[in-house]
């Protein structure tokens, strides 16, 4: 019994319009055509065929919101497209899809920022296209949410950059063929930072995979650069600036988060509802015992104040009014109650949450991704609290 529970929230939601409806079917469509069929195996296989970004491609998935004189699709679209988008993604039950897909979304932006019209148009069609895919290194073995302690260093000899290094928790980290990295090109602190380009084959640039706990269809890995030779144009903006632009990029990568842990969310409970529906226990379906119906409500409660408040934190971002307490908070609390409601939900399948293949059960163990990915929750809250004064 298909609930459609996102169709009725943007029913009665300000932010959207028949055209994001109409853009919902567009992907349904391509996600029961394209993905469901075979998510299992993808996750089996953990990896996602590179044919998928072409096949998104060709629908308009992959070119949300970029200019369309590159291949991007921009006249009538916004923000809240990209959330029908990644909604309609959630009903495979498999977050890391999102991340095999949509890496560009955060690691294209400097680019198309910064680069010359040179690189943006040898680059920018063909990641648009789904024909090449890119990936955004910020996290180090020393650490990842304080992006001001990066240690990878680029050093400027002649006209080359020199890059020394390593990154890991790198998705696509070993299927991109083009990757954006903060470096250190300065002193100490979030001054000292640059971004670069760094394609995939360079002399002394390497790739190690990892095994995870979720995202198994999402490729990971380490990467380490050892005197990686960069063309002086590959500098993205002006040196020891790359920290405000990283920065502004996690915003968007934020709101995406709270964004996509409400759509995960919302499709555990739609699984469940059609367990509980199904499954007779003491004589009569689960779901007519009053427990479980209260689980339900109390899911719905918790995903409609997260989705909410990650409405308007998108609605604020697309009017510059955006407030980056705010929008640290809507991702804990989307995560937070992705995690609650993946708990619950695998509660009610009971035994059966436990044997891979079904969509809770995949939610589950993608959960942490979610919570630590773009700042972790423990940062996310004293960055919101020493920014409300709370210090």
């Amino acid at each position: 019994m298909a609930l459609h529970l996102f169709d009725k929230w943007r029913a009665q939601s300000p932010y959207y319009n028949e055209s994001h409806d109409e853009w919902a079917m567009t992907v349904r469509k391509f996600v029961e055509k394209e993905v469901n069929p075979y998510i299992n195996q993808w996750e089996d296989d953990e990896e996602v065929p590179r044919e998928l970004s072409v096949k998104a491609a060709e629908v308009g998935i992959i070119q949300l919101g970029f200019p369309e004189e590159y291949g991007g699709i921009s006249e009538g679209v916004d923000a809240f497209h990209g959330i029908v988008a990644a909604n309609e993604l959630a009903q495979s039950g498999s977050s890391g899809l999102t991340a095999a897909l949509f890496m560009h979304g955060v690691a294209l932006v400097p680019i198309m920022k910064f680069g010359s019209e040179e690189m943006k148009r040898r680059i920018a069609p063909d990641v648009l296209a789904g024909r090449k895919l890119m990936a955004i290194c910020l996290t180090e073995p020393s650490g990842g949410s304080d992006l001001a302690a990066i240690q990878t260093r680029a050093e400027k000899r002649g006209n080359k950059w020199i890059l020394n290094g390593s990154k890991t928790f790198i998705s696509n980290g070993m299927r991109a063929d083009y990757y954006t990295v903060c470096a250190r090109t300065g002193g100490p602190g979030p001054d000292g930072l640059s971004l670069f380009l760094v394609e995939k084959g360079m002399p002394g640039f390497t790739q190690t995979k990892l095994k995870k706990m979720g995202w198994h269809c999402s490729d990971t890995a380490t990467l380490y650069f050892d005197d990686v030779e960069l063309p002086a144009e590959n500098l993205l903006g002006p040196e020891n600036m790359g920290f405000l632009a990283t920065v502004k990029n996690l915003n968007n990568e934020r709101a995406g988060l709270a964004a996509g842990a409400c759509a995960y969310a919302r499709c555990a409970v739609e699984e469940a509802y059609d367990w509980a529906c199904q499954r007779e226990t003491f004589g009569k379906p689960l779901i007519k015992n009053q427990v479980i119906r209260h689980k339900f409500a109390e899911m719905m409660r918790q995903i409609a104040a997260s989705q909410a408040l990650a409405d308007q934190m998108v609605w604020a971002m697309m009017h510059d009014k955006l407030d980056f307490a705010m929008l640290s908070l809507s991702k804990v609390q989307a995560t937070r109650t992705l995690e609650n409601v993946a708990r619950e939900c695998a509660q009610i399948l009971g035994g059966a949450c436990f044997i891979r293949g079904c969509k809770i059960e995949r939610i589950y163990r993608d959960v942490r991704p979610h919570a630590i990915g773009g700042g972790s929750e423990e940062v996310m809250l004293d960055f919101a609290a020493r920014h409300m004064g709370f210090a």
